[in-house]
């Protein structure tokens, strides 16, 4: 249901009622509407709405004005709602939606036409997922490129928070709608996320069939306001925090936006999740976030799964953004780096043990100084995107490409030579770089870090100097800073897909659980 007119600029924050079904007649959710993407097969497609209690209901698809499919079912009297699971369709279109309401001798009919089936993907998070179009590198030239892609169709949702579990949402921004220059571009941190457009467009060339993109995102917005609230607890989060002023600009309420922008589209049966969050945890609940995490994505997964009568894959994919990099006079410099290994639930990669069926783009050699929204918003989304679907094709669609950088697989202290051996999981280009690695000597209890400048290398190996620790040698990292290196330029990256090696840390004298790491003295 679309509020009337659009809501131009700062969209002021709502607090809505849980109970929005009470006396609302027959109508569909407030997202199934004209051009609205449904999943495909395997997966059957949710259809619901509303009704007057008791009635029955008769969904209908047809193409062509030939019947494909009947659905019948009845308006629940406790929540005037009504819902079915369409079989499986293959991928296309356009379908006409037809749903008939029949109590006693009225009859009321709904329709909604070019309806396609294809994958359908939610995209969600905070201001860099937020970002438009028109905010990125080559705007004009990316917000013209729409008449390959209308089949991929997008819907933005509106700003809203809710102390209660919303049944469904309360406005849209966008309704379903064919990409265009002008709900591409519309403005600002409005809509359409260009990560989410940009991620559809690049598995649309790969797929050739449609994809279906819902953009749910609010700038300045910590995890806890996206978690529910048996995720938070099931983390121990303490009771309401004050996020610190200098980085709150969306709601931080536990989970308000949970409530208001996902909960209601839990009976939507989707193919995966695309995630970009976490600037805002850097400074609020950092050391809880190798939990939120991996706990909003299991019970988004539980959710979601249930909403849709099963049909929503229980371990159904979900990609993020591992964090850019960005200048900031007030974050501790470790702060950044320590966000990036918790998204990964301090494994340095994804998909692992605590986080299956997950994909991560990492973006922290994506920096940009010079952005006219901040260092924290960089421009380029292209590349964000073109990795985060690497990994959705990998992890989603099971094709044999390379979709991360090399990871440490072997870390061998060679003490007669003062070298630290490191053998990665795949090929290494390498660009000398003095300070990116970091050695933790310690003596008499007591720990510092110092550079590790690179010795040699070889196609999968890689040789660091630590003849500056001259007492016990405890752990090494990579890349642990706010800003690492300069853009695309980091010193290790995969050879021939140019994806970079991601940030890690590792003690030397213990085995390292993920990497399999080994120790020889």
């Amino acid at each position: 249901m679309v509020a009337p007119g659009f809501v131009f600029g700062l969209v002021l924050p709502l607090l809505l009622r849980a109970d929005a079904s009470a006396d609302v007649g027959f109508r569909f959710a407030s997202y199934i509407d004209n051009y609205m993407v449904l999943q495909k097969e395997p997966a059957g497609a949710v259809i619901w709405g509303y009704g007057v209690s008791g009635a029955t209901v008769t969904v209908t698809l047809c193409q062509d004005q030939e019947t494909i499919m009947k659905k019948v079912t009845s308006v629940k009297a406790h929540s005037n709602s009504w819902m079915v699971v369409l079989d499986p369709v293959k991928p296309g279109g356009p379908y006409e939606v037809m749903a008939q309401q029949i109590l006693g001798r009225k009859n009321f009919t709904l329709r909604i036409h070019d309806v396609l089936f294809g994958d359908v993907w939610l995209c969600s998070g905070q201001s860099n997922m937020q970002m438009t179009v028109s905010q990125i590198f080559n705007a004009t030239s990316e917000l013209s490129n729409t008449a390959a892609y209308q089949s991929v169709h997008i819907l933005s949702v509106s700003l809203n928070q809710a102390q209660q579990e919303l049944e469904d949402l309360a406005e849209v921004d966008l309704r379903w709608s064919k990409p265009t220059l002008e709900n591409l571009g519309h403005g600002n941190f409005t809509y359409m996320s260009a990560v989410c457009w940009l991620f559809g467009r690049y598995l649309h060339d790969t797929l050739r069939y449609p994809v279906g993109l819902l953009s749910s995102s609010w700038a300045g917005t910590p995890i806890e306001a996206w978690s529910s609230g048996r995720s938070l607890k099931a983390c121990g989060v303490p009771r309401q925090g004050s996020m610190p002023s200098d980085l709150e600009t969306g709601p931080s309420e536990y989970s308000v936006l949970w409530n208001a922008m996902i909960h209601p589209l839990r009976n939507m049966t989707l193919k995966g999740v695309i995630w970009y969050q976490g600037e805002s945890n850097v400074n609020f609940n950092r050391d809880l976030y190798n939990c939120t995490f991996p706990a909003l994505v299991e019970d988004w997964r539980q959710t979601f799964h249930d909403g849709s009568q099963g049909q929503t894959e229980r371990f159904f994919p979900f990609g993020f953004v591992q964090l850019s990099s960005y200048l900031s006079g007030a974050t501790p410099n470790d702060g950044l780096p320590q966000i990036r290994w918790h998204q990964t639930a301090d494994f340095g990669y994804v998909p692992n043990l605590r986080m299956p069926n997950t994909f991560m783009a990492v973006a922290m050699d994506l920096c940009d100084r010079n952005s006219p929204f901040g260092s924290t918003h960089p421009r380029d989304k292209q590349t964000v995107a073109y990795r985060l679907h690497l990994g959705a094709r990998a992890v989603a669609y099971g094709a044999k490409l390379t979709f991360q950088g090399p990871l440490p697989q072997k870390i061998e202290l060679l003490g007669d030579m003062g070298l630290l051996n490191l053998t990665y999981s795949q090929p290494i280009q390498v660009q000398r770089h003095n300070k990116i690695f970091e050695i933790s000597c310690c003596s008499d209890h007591q720990c510092k870090w110092l550079p590790a400048p690179m010795d040699t290398f070889s196609a999968q190996t890689l040789a660091l100097n630590v003849k500056s620790c001259r007492d016990s040698l405890a752990a090494v990292r990579y890349a642990w800073t706010a800003w690492p290196c300069e853009y695309k330029q980091c010193p290790l990256y995969h050879p021939t897909s140019a994806l970079p090696v991601p940030p890690f840390t590792a003690f030397i004298t213990n085995q390292i659980p993920g990497y399999r790491s080994k120790v020889a003295k």
